[in-house]
C-alpha cells in the first residue's frame, strides 16, 4: 500500500485529507507542520507522496517543505495546496502539482497518483 505523508496544521483538514487518501487505498501518517513531516521522512523509507499545505506555522511553509523533500528525497512525489488561491508557478518547486481548498475527493486522489508516478519516473535509472 502506497504511504502518503498529509503535513497540514488545521486538525479538520488534515482528517478529512487522510480519509479521503485512505478510502482510496492508500497508507497515511499525518503531520501538523513540515518540522514534524521532516522527523517523520528521516525514520519512514516507505513514504511515497507529500501532500502538504502552503501555510503553515514552523520554521519552513509547505513550499520550502517541497523544496527540502525534493533535494533530500528526490524520489518522493509532492502535491501542494492552499486555501487562499492558486500558488503562481515561479514559486512552484519543480512543478508540483496543486490542488486548491476545498479539493474534491477525486481530484486529490488523481493528483496524488500523478505525483507517485512522477517520483517513480524522474528518479528510474536509464
Amino acid at each position: 500500500m502506497p504511504v502518503v505523508l498529509v503535513v497540514e496544521d488545521e486538525p479538520f483538514v488534515r482528517m478529512m485529507g487522510a480519509d479521503v487518501l485512505e478510502h482510496a487505498g492508500f497508507g497515511v501518517i499525518e503531520a501538523c507542520n513540515a518540522d514534524e513531516a521532516l522527523r517523520v521522512l528521516e525514520v519512514r523509507p516507505d513514504v511515497r507522496v507529500v501532500f502538504t499545505d502552503v501555510e503553515m506555522p514552523g520554521s519552513l511553509d509547505g513550499l520550502a517543505l517541497a523544496r527540502r523533500v525534493h533535494d533530500c528525497w528526490p524520489r518522493i512525489g509532492v502535491v501542494v495546496t492552499s486555501g487562499r488561491g492558486h500558488v503562481d508557478e515561479e514559486s512552484m518547486p519543480n512543478d508540483d502539482p496543486f490542488v486548491s481548498k476545498p479539493y474534491a475527493p477525486k481530484v486529490l486522489v488523481l493528483r496524488i497518483e500523478e505525483a507517485m508516478q512522477r517520483g517513480r519516473s524522474d528518479n528510474d535509472d536509464p
